[in-house]
């Protein structure tokens, strides 16, 4: 059956507020009253700063082993650099366009290509106005292939989860994260992320993080009820602005791209970091 995208945004957002609505009502069944809901559990995040990223903007990060992935929002290349001193390991040059997340799994590059460089750069033949999903060569940063968004829109973060050979993708236009099928980005899950610019996105000991960057915090997510369950905040005035993020033992990292709607605080390049707990 082909499903349109009116069709799927429909449905998106319906189950979206279902879902939303289910865990309210299971709340309140709990007693015999509703329950008060508790408040979220937040802490304040401190930063450390690390180096600066190869390139001025980067907008992307993803953790391996053995380095940091960084994807740049203007010039499009990908590096992967040292989780020390940041010096760079791998290098490529990509297809995409406004690179605002980067994946690595299956033997691939996972690029979330958000559409329309904004005059910062020179037109590039594959510039596209609309968000997308780049698969590529992991070696040449070679484009493999393009997956469109059914929900249209633009697209920042994404993740791949090894334990379900799964990727997860911000759907900006419908204010949710989207877990799919990387073999035929057929939709599975979809969950809320409400906020200013849903960003950073990673997957941590079966839960979702997810960067909301106009607010300046990070949401952890419980991937099946969509239940918020703790929230970090960065300072507006004194924290790098966050765009880019990933997790790796026991720290969160983020970048600081310094294009959209920059802070008092913020350091374009920068890449810094917090403990987890």
């Amino acid at each position: 059956m082909i499903i349109r995208r009116r069709e799927f945004i429909g449905t998106a957002s319906a189950a979206v507020v279902a879902g939303m609505a289910t865990a309210k009502l299971a709340s309140a069944q709990e007693g015999n009253a509703p329950a008060k809901v508790p408040p979220v559990p937040t802490r304040q995040a401190k930063v450390e700063r690390l180096f600066k990223a190869p390139d001025i903007h980067p907008n992307a990060l993803e953790a391996a082993p053995d380095g940091l992935w960084i994807g740049d929002q203007v010039s499009e290349r990908v590096f992967k650099v040292g989780w020390k001193d940041g010096k760079v390991l791998h290098e490529v040059q990509t297809e995409s366009h406004n690179t605002s997340g980067i994946a690595v799994g299956a033997g691939y590059l996972w690029l979330g290509a958000n559409g329309g460089v904004s005059g910062r750069r020179p037109p590039r033949p594959t510039d596209k106005p609309f968000g997308e999903v780049i698969q590529a060569d992991l070696k040449t940063g070679k484009t493999v292939k393009i997956h469109q968004l059914i929900w249209g829109g633009g697209v920042h973060g994404i993740t791949f989860v090894p334990q379900t050979q799964t990727l997860w993708v911000t759907a900006l236009s419908i204010q949710a994260v989207a877990e799919v099928d990387p073999k035929d980005f057929r939709v599975l899950r979809l969950r809320p992320a409400r906020g200013d610019r849903p960003h950073g996105l990673d997957w941590d000991n079966g839960a979702l993080w997810v960067l909301i960057a106009g607010d300046h915090l990070i949401q952890k997510i419980d991937p099946d009820s969509g239940k918020v369950l703790e929230i970090v905040t960065l300072s507006r005035t004194s924290d790098p602005d966050p765009h880019g993020m990933c997790i790796h033992d026991g720290y969160m990292y983020y970048c600081d791209a310094g294009l959209t709607a920059p802070g008092p605080g913020s350091e374009p390049a920068q890449i810094c970091r917090f403990k987890m707990a």
